[in-house]
């Protein structure tokens, strides 16, 4: 047997912000935007974060793999939206993994994945690895052109690998290129010359030496280097300097994603692994406080699978937003008047959270011994007519299950963040039902017997207490070519 990654999955929202209309709106102001103009950026719907995107990246990973064997999931980000709250356990619970699953949130730097990787991998049991980011920047500044929101998953494990870890090494050191206090929803960064000067150019170098040194490879077989800046030039500057081949350079997804911060080097290796040929070497490198360098060694082709997208299937699955003002608005840049029907009391009591935790996170129903009736939610009676047993139904999961529209309604008298509110019957296609809210969808697409996939989303956000709750919505299906 051997140790090394068996699974790798990723997760990009389907809105896409052109950068022209950043450029557009703030060009008044910072005439510059306009050098930075192409391409898009990846952004989270209104129902989206860290979490969620985490939910998806591990569920992309994990797709035709035994859930059940997992001891542990580590979850790394610098945009948890808990911060006294186990992210992680959320994720855990909405991936229907065990109560006995270890489950930690790694956070407080840039290079927080790839440490975590560098952790899962020295650990040596079976790790679930998801990193996510929901990254808000000033509107005009040039974060905000740069950024995008992205998750990517790693299964870590015993088995065939797809990649097997020849050799690492890191450095830590407290440089501090920019941060982000408790106190402030924004980075503040320090000028770009020096960051790559006194930053990536003295640190990152030397680690990838001594990795190579111990993984016994020369520079001049590195087949794919993942390192992620959002610094124009800084990966060619730090290959150069570290002796790698030019041609090794990996593709940033700057043109249809955007920086996705600490997740961005394992969405890079995700990319990778997709197109990596058995015995090429990907050199994953992370930055932020130090640097950590690992090299992997492709040991077979990824194995394909129908749920499996990936980052080529997520970027593909895209819809362009051209609304700039609602781009704030998602992200809660600007204040806007939502009306009295948004005032409702959002209250979530966690007592009832609880007790209905498995039906709520995990999207776990019933289904029937006596008659084999699926039903949501799960109750002590089965809702056959021609059975109405009592006490007859185990937890059956619907959160992987595909169903069809019945009915729809595109509401815009109810509260919604993005209206209408669109909702309406699934009819799974295995059997049971549910009324639902939908999401990734434009009214004027839905139709009576669309094909439809369950998805991790916020429900709703009591923003009296400052709590939000995570329920699971429709969404149209898509292929492993990431179209609908």
């Amino acid at each position: 047997m051997t140790f090394g990654i068996k699974a790798a999955g990723a997760y990009i929202p389907r809105l896409r912000l052109a950068r022209r209309v950043i450029a557009e709106a703030n060009g008044w102001l910072t005439p510059s935007l306009n050098a930075m103009a192409k391409g898009e950026r990846a952004i989270c719907n209104w129902d989206e974060d860290a979490v969620t995107l985490a939910v998806e990246a591990g569920r992309d990973a994990l797709a035709g793999h035994d859930r059940g064997t997992l001891s542990s999931l580590h979850f790394a980000s610098t945009t948890f939206p808990f911060i006294d709250r186990l992210n992680s356990g959320i994720v855990a619970q909405a991936l229907g993994l065990p109560d006995t699953v270890s489950a930690l949130d790694i956070a407080g730097s840039q290079r927080a994945a790839t440490s975590a990787l560098r952790n899962a991998l020295d650990a040596g049991h079976d790790t679930l690895l998801v990193t996510a980011e929901h990254l808000r920047s000033k509107a005009a500044s040039p974060g905000e052109m740069t950024s995008g929101d992205a998750a990517a998953a790693l299964l870590i494990g015993d088995g065939d690998p797809i990649a097997r870890l020849l050799g690492s090494a890191s450095a830590t050191t407290d440089f501090v290129d920019h941060y982000r206090s408790q106190d402030e929803p924004y980075d503040y960064q320090w000028e770009e010359r020096w960051i790559r000067d006194a930053g990536y150019m003295k640190i990152v170098p030397p680690v990838i030496a001594r990795c190579l040194e111990a993984a016994g490879i020369a520079a001049s077989d590195v087949n794919h280097v993942c390192m992620a800046s959002a610094l124009p030039r800084v990966v060619d500057a730090v290959v150069k300097a570290a002796g790698l081949p030019a041609t090794s350079i990996a593709d940033s997804l700057h043109a249809g994603c955007g920086h996705a911060g600490a997740a961005h080097p394992l969405l890079m290796l995700a990319a990778a692994l997709e197109t990596a040929k058995p015995g090429e070497r990907i050199l994953v490198i992370g930055f932020g406080q130090g640097a950590d360098a690992l090299l992997f060694e492709c040991t077979r082709a990824m194995p394909g699978h129908a749920d499996h997208l990936g980052v080529r299937g997520h970027l593909t699955r895209r819809r362009e937003e051209t609304n700039y003002v609602k781009f704030l608005a998602f992200n809660e840049a600007i204040e806007i008047e939502r009306g009295m029907r948004a005032e409702a009391d959002k209250l979530t009591p966690l007592s009832a959270l609880w007790r209905n935790r498995e039906t709520a996170t995990g999207f776990v129903g019933g289904r029937c011994q006596v008659c084999g009736t699926l039903q949501f939610p799960r109750s002590r009676i089965c809702v056959s007519p021609n059975c109405n047993a009592v006490d007859s139904q185990v937890p059956h999961p619907f959160a992987d299950a595909v169903g069809r529209v019945n009915s729809y309604t595109a509401d815009r008298l109810t509260y919604s963040p993005d209206p209408p509110a669109c909702y309406g019957m699934i009819q799974f296609d295995d059997g049971g039902r549910w009324m639902m809210d939908f999401t990734d969808v434009e009214a004027d697409d839905l139709k009576v017997g669309m094909s439809m996939r369950m998805m991790f989303r916020i429900k709703d956000i009591d923003t009296q207490r400052g709590f939000r709750r995570y329920f699971w919505k429709a969404a149209p299906a898509v292929t492993s070519e990431g179209s609908a």
